[in-house]
């Protein structure tokens, strides 16, 4: 599977097939029903796939552990503080992963890594057990952990493809992202009425290890299909810049850096609204001095707003953004979210309804987490293999903490200081899409100027 320049295919709808390519298998014409995935591509691609839902299960397992040592051990208030630990954190983690991808080839450098995080599992793990309170330091490593090991995975995927192939074949390894969130959130369900709490860190142990793997088997299979000139560079050490070094050096990565910033604090300004919006009305609909039944109706309405949102996302991710990336590309996708969350918030500005904000977070994130988020990751594609591991592993954890202090500073600020209403922040969120806007049109126009053949 050599890095040659591809161009695109004639395909119909909705099978992918391209004229006078090579025969594919019986599995390669299953996958093609939902991506253009052509001979010779099949393994890779489930091996990629699975990898990242085998990520995304361990992590909604720990998601689970961290919400109930959090709220047991620390109380709800800390999880305004925790992104800005996070981000602190990741001033020192960021640089100490640049200096040790300049040292290490791909493969060393994933292997290692992850090792490093089940480490630190087997350690909450002992020490949970044996009775210590560390629900605030877990809460806060698990916002770390989860940027980072998807962040590496997505740089490995970018480093594996040709600008081309990467737009074909990124929408259904993102679909292991999807399966995997609800594959997670499922067992986590049903394991927590047979184990303890800690017993789900070791199960996600394994779920790591079993990715480690995964990432060498999809290495090796890359390597055998590429010429030996090419192998050989897929292994040598990145650079010695660092990742904030690349990214304010380089006007294309440090708008994706502005992007990630302003999604996650229009994203999470509207979380915001809707908690807003959900605790007015179980006052309303149960009534005051009744905690116990308002926490029904709170778990009962999230309940189903996430599994709105996951199924969604599930179909979004499977159907459509082959779909999309074929015909308007990677670059004209990046606008379909800012365009929702723009109209969306203007309709909030004058009709605050709970269950207007409920639509339009289901779409949101449903979008963000399928659509928005491949396009995201793609947008690396024509970047230089150190940007690839070192800028994006800074941009998908410390400029997305970023956002969320940004965000936190916005609620404070609009809360305690300006008494704003619930228009009041659509406002401020119908702003700040302008200005996102804005930040991918010169996204689009970088983006076409380095990888012109590629929409």
């Amino acid at each position: 599977m050599p890095k040659t320049r591809e161009h695109d295919s004639i395909s119909s709808f909705p099978v992918f097939r391209t004229l006078a390519e090579p025969k594919k298998n019986w599995f390669e014409k299953f996958l093609s029903i939902f991506a253009d995935v052509r001979a010779g591509e099949g393994m890779v691609v489930v091996m990629l796939t699975a990898n990242l839902c085998l990520l995304l299960a361990s992590y909604y397992l720990l998601k689970t552990v961290r919400e109930a040592l959090i709220l047991t051990e620390g109380g709800a208030e800390i999880k305004t503080y925790s992104s800005a630990a996070q981000a602190i954190l990741l001033v020192l983690f960021v640089p100490a992963y640049g200096a040790f991808a300049s040292r290490v080839p791909r493969l060393k450098l994933i292997t290692w890594v992850t090792l490093f995080f089940i480490a630190n599992l087997v350690i909450f793990y002992a020490a949970g057990t044996a009775g210590v309170h560390e629900g605030v330091v877990f809460y806060v490593w698990v916002g770390i952990f989860n940027n980072f090991v998807v962040a590496q995975f997505w740089a490995f995927a970018n480093d594996l493809f040709a600008e081309a192939q990467g737009k074909r074949l990124f929408p259904i390894v993102g679909v292991g992202g999807s399966s995997g969130a609800v594959l997670g959130a499922w067992i986590a369900t049903h394991l927590l009425k047979m184990v303890s709490t800690y017993s789900l860190m070791v199960i996600a142990c394994v779920g790591l290890g079993v990715c480690i793997v995964l990432t060498a088997l999809a290495n090796r299979w890359t390597l055998s299909h590429e010429s030996k000139e090419e192998a050989a560079k897929s292994e040598e050490p990145l650079g010695k810049e660092g990742g904030f070094q690349l990214i304010f050096r380089d006007r294309y990565l440090l708008l994706i850096a502005l992007l990630a910033v302003l999604l996650n604090v229009v994203n999470t300004s509207g979380e915001f609204l809707l908690s807003k919006l959900v605790v007015q009305e179980s006052f309303h609909v149960v009534g005051a001095g009744q905690d116990a039944a308002r926490k029904i109706f709170v778990g009962e309405f999230y309940a189903h707003f996430f599994a709105w949102v996951n199924l969604l996302t599930l179909v979004l991710q499977t159907i459509f953004v082959s779909r999309i990336f074929r015909y308007i590309g990677v670059r004209g996708s990046l606008f379909i979210l800012p365009t929702i969350a723009l109209t969306g918030y203007s309709l909030i500005l004058v009709y605050p309804a709970l269950y207007a904000v409920r639509a339009l977070k289901i779409l949101e994130n449903s979008t963000d987490y399928s659509i928005q988020n491949t396009a995201r990751q793609a947008l690396f594609l024509p970047t230089s293999r150190a940007a690839k591991y070192k800028a994006k592993a800074a941009i998908d954890t410390f400029f997305v903490r970023i956002g969320d202090v940004v965000q936190a500073l916005i609620v404070y600020v609009g809360t305690e200081k300006l008494g704003l209403s619930i228009s009041g922040f659509a406002g401020i969120s119908v702003m700040l899409t302008i200005v996102w806007l804005a930040v991918v049109a010169s996204i689009y126009r970088e983006h076409k100027r380095r990888a012109p053949d590629v929409a």
